[in-house]
Order: structure tokens, then C-alpha cells, then sequence
């Protein structure tokens, strides 16, 4: 824990500022391009006469740079504004929506981590094996599958023909008023069902939860396996390893010892895009699995044209893939020295 190690943690700090003004930025010219929030939220609903004075009561009629600044400035004290299509504040669409994707992501991960390590592992163990070009195989499949599509290829084969799981929401009716009885409900479900204290609540919530974090998951466990497998191949023919399996090093040892920690760096710095792009694909998975986080709720927001709403779902999630590839860098420099070079 070097003063070097902590200037290069500041400066990567320090980096989420700008980053995040910038989105915001495109984000507030972008959505603007097309008119104002009010007209594209409201046009042919309202009256012309209904539709000018919300649109000066909100003040759209305003010049953009205006708008532009004073956007910045409730920024500043928290405030994303209110939607335009159910009138609530942005703020409380993040807080009770954002849990729940949160929790799919967290699952997601999960999986992808377990499937693609694991796999990737083998893979580069049994290197042009049979076993080697099954996995690939899966691999490219699971990255080349469009989520919606496995995902309703899941709900078609769990769901409909095997009718194992169930196809969509978060949890059955039943589960939905046993949390209606918490104090402080926090919005994850499996820990409001460990709250409950009722297996049953948990085994339902679960079992919704299989199917969209598997489909979430298999789209990032295909880069995983395929990135583990490049990187432990790479450092599993070096000159170290060879001369610690020159020594009568056990082949288990030299994976588990000796290449897979230097493999690590590169894993650990594309995980960091893929949390990314797993947050992308929440949208498609909610909306598949009518799962009512952030990604379902932005693509309603998106069909209404809330441009309200939108700008605060897109913030939150910039801020989330800052926050999470500053934590990438940090664990990257821990592990690796010369990252902060």
C-alpha cells in the first residue's frame, strides 16, 4: 500500500466526475433532439392550449442551455425531476424498481462466474480435447443468443412443456402479500423472504429467479469461459510453469498455483465491462420475464417517450458502471503492481 498505490486510486476516483458529466450531458442534448419532454410524453392528448401551459409551467419553453443548467443544478441536490407519464419522482422510481434488478444481476453473476471460470478452466486443462471444442462450442452459443430468444427459449421448455418453473414476475400472488406484512421490506426479495422467515416464500422467489438470471447469466458466462480459457493457456505455457513442471509439479497445481493468479488480470478487467453490458441486457431480460426492475421500467418509459424518466434510469446506471469499474481498477492494482504504471 504504496503512496503510488493510493494517488493511482484518487486519480481513478476522481475520473467517475467527468465521465459521469459527460453522459449526462449527451444524455440531456440526445433526448431533447426530438422536442420537448411534454409533447413527446403528451402530444395528442392534451388540447394545444393544455399542451403549451405544461410545457411553460415545466418551463421546456425555456432556452436549452437554461434547461441544460438548471437540470445540473437538482443534479446537484439530488433532484432527477418527476415523470411525466405517472407524475412521481424520479428518485422513488430508482429506489423501488432498482433492487430488483440489482438482485438479477447479482444472480446473473453468479452464474456466470461459476459456468464461465468453471468451464473456462477445463477448457484450457483439456486444451484440443474433445472436451475443449464442446465447450467453445457452448460458449459461442451462449454469447452469440440473443437473450430475448433464450430467455423465451426457456420459458418454452421450463415452463410450458416441463412446467417446472414459472414464466414471468418476480414471485406468485401469494408470496406478494406475505411481503406486503414487513415493517421495512428492502426490496431484494430473497431477503425480504429471509425476513419473512416462511421456506416457502424463498422457494418461490427462487424459483422465479432461475430462469432470467440463467438467461442473463449464459450471455456473459460465454465471454467468461472463453477469456478464462485464452488467459490460463497463455500463462499455463510459460517459462515458470514449465520449469515448475520440470520440477515434478502436479499438473492440478500448476492451474490452481501457478498460472491461474497471473490469468487473473485481464479476467478481472473485462468482468468490469461486463457487468456493463449485463445491466444492457437487464432490459431485454425484464421485459422477457416481465421481472419489473429498472430494464422493464425503462422500456416502458421508453415506449411512452418519458424523457424524464429515462434520463434518471441512464444516470443511475452510468453512475453503477463507474462506480464499478473503479472498483475493477482498484482490485487490478491489488492483485497486479504494474496496473498502476
Amino acid at each position: 500500500m504504496s503512496g503510488g498505490f493510493f494517488r493511482f486510486v484518487i486519480v481513478r476516483f476522481l475520473l467517475i466526475i467527468p465521465t459521469i458529466f459527460i453522459l449526462v450531458t449527451i444524455v440531456f442534448f440526445v433526448m431533447r433532439a426530438t422536442g420537448d419532454p411534454i409533447t413527446a410524453a403528451l402530444g395528442g392528448r392534451l388540447t394545444p392550449q393544455e399542451l403549451q401551459a405544461r410545457i411553460h409551467a415545466a418551463g421546456y419553453d425555456r432556452p436549452l442551455i437554461v434547461q441544460y443548467l438548471d437540470y445540473l443544478g437538482g443534479l446537484l441536490h439530488g433532484d432527477l425531476g418527476t415523470t411525466l407519464t405517472d407524475n412521481q419522482p424520479v428518485a422513488t422510481v430508482l429506489t423501488r424498481y432498482g433492487a430488483a434488478t440489482f438482485e438479477l444481476a447479482f444472480l446473473a453473476l453468479i452464474i456466470a462466474l461459476i459456468v464461465g471460470i468453471g468451464l473456462g478452466r477445463i477448457a484450457a486443462r483439456r486444451r484440443d480435447q474433445a472436451v475443449d471444442a464442446g465447450i467453445r462450442t457452448f460458449a459461442i452459443l451462449c454469447y452469440a443468443t440473443p437473450v430475448f430468444f433464450l430467455g423465451l427459449l426457456l420459458k418454452l421448455i421450463f415452463s410450458v412443456w416441463l412446467n417446472w418453473l414459472p414464466s414471468s414476475g418476480r414471485s406468485s400472488l401469494t408470496s406478494e402479500m406475505q411481503f406486503s406484512r414487513l415493517v421495512s421490506p428492502t426490496g431484494f426479495y430473497i431477503i425480504d423472504a429471509l425476513q419473512l422467515g416462511d421456506p416457502a416464500v424463498l422457494l418461490d422467489v427462487l424459483q422465479h429467479a432461475i430462469l432470467p438470471s440463467l438467461a442473463l447469466g449464459l450471455l456473459t458466462a460465454g465471454v467468461f469461459i472463453r477469456l478464462v480459457r485464452t488467459n490460463v493457456i497463455s500463462t499455463y505455457t510459460s517459462g515458470y510453469v514449465e520449469a515448475a513442471r520440470s520440477r515434478g509439479v502436479s499438473e492440478k497445481r500448476l492451474l490452481s498455483k501457478h498460472a491461474w493468479k497471473p490469468a487473473l488480470i485481464p479476467i478481472i478487467t473485462v468482468m468490469g465491462m461486463q457487468i456493463a453490458l449485463m445491466l444492457a441486457g437487464a432490459v431485454l431480460t425484464e421485459t422477457t420475464f416481465e421481472w419489473k426492475g429498472l430494464g422493464f421500467m425503462l422500456s416502458t418509459y421508453l415506449k411512452a417517450r418519458d424523457f424524464v424518466a429515462v434520463q434518471g434510469i441512464v444516470i443511475l446506471i452510468a453512475i453503477i458502471v463507474s462506480v464499478v469499474n473503479f472498483i475493477v481498477d482498484v482490485v487490478s492494482a491489488l492483485i497486479d503492481p504494474r496496473v498502476r504504471y
